[in-house]
């Protein structure tokens, strides 16, 4: 899975297109509805993810990569981070 967060947002916005469609049965706005909360809840998952990866590679650039071992499982091997030392 290649999946981006700009493709997060796509689907945000597709979602909220659904949502504004006028033709919708009551039935059909329901389960939007219930759809929305499902991608809302996910999302938000996906962007407190991308928070603790962006956080990690922080703190290895802050702090130098005697510490990428321990978050090696956030930020992974092939970030690289210049530390300016």
């Amino acid at each position: 899975m290649k999946n981006k967060l700009s493709d997060l947002n796509d689907h945000l916005f597709a979602q909220l297109e659904r949502l504004s469609d006028e033709d919708l049965t009551a039935e059909q706005i329901q389960q939007e509805a219930k759809r929305g909360e499902a991608l809302v809840a996910v999302s938000e998952q996906i962007l407190k993810n991308a928070d603790l990866t962006f956080k990690a590679a922080t703190f290895v650039a802050q702090h130098g990569d005697r510490y990428r071992p321990a978050l090696s499982g956030l930020i992974g091997k092939s970030v690289t981070v210049e530390t300016g030392k």
